[in-house]
């Protein structure tokens, strides 16, 4: 079954709901996200998708924007917010945690965010 027409769609949200992230807001977070959406009139261009845990339980919560790549800390609902902001060009770099850039996702050295266990064979130099 078809839900969403997704035509004219420029940015997705992926809003962590997991645990961790539930415990520090996740739901706030949401709320906020997609009221911001409502209140810039945006609903045909950001569509969002609420998930269960994205792997960054210690910068919880977490905001993820496609097609960007941009990784986001969320503290607070005023960030929530800003991040839908940030979509339309205004700048939120302190709460990006990694963004894409190059062909590849790299940790944004403004945040600082803690660097988390490696994917694929550690090799020893």
């Amino acid at each position: 079954m078809t839900t969403w027409n997704l035509e004219g769609t420029k940015s997705h949200l992926f809003i962590c709901n997991g645990s961790s992230c539930m415990r520090k807001g996740g739901e706030e977070v949401t709320l906020a996200v997609r009221h911001e959406i409502t209140r810039l009139e945006l609903d045909t261009q950001i569509h969002t998708t609420r998930t269960r845990c994205n792997g960054r339980c210690q910068d919880a919560c977490i905001v993820i924007a496609y097609p960007e790549g941009n990784w986001y800390r969320v503290d607070s609902q005023e960030t929530a917010r800003q991040i839908v902001r940030d979509l339309q060009g205004d700048g939120l770099e302190g709460n990006k945690i990694y963004q894409w850039m190059n062909g590849a996702m790299v940790p944004n050295p403004a945040a600082s965010p803690p660097e988390g266990i490696r994917k694929g064979p550690v090799t020893k130099g």
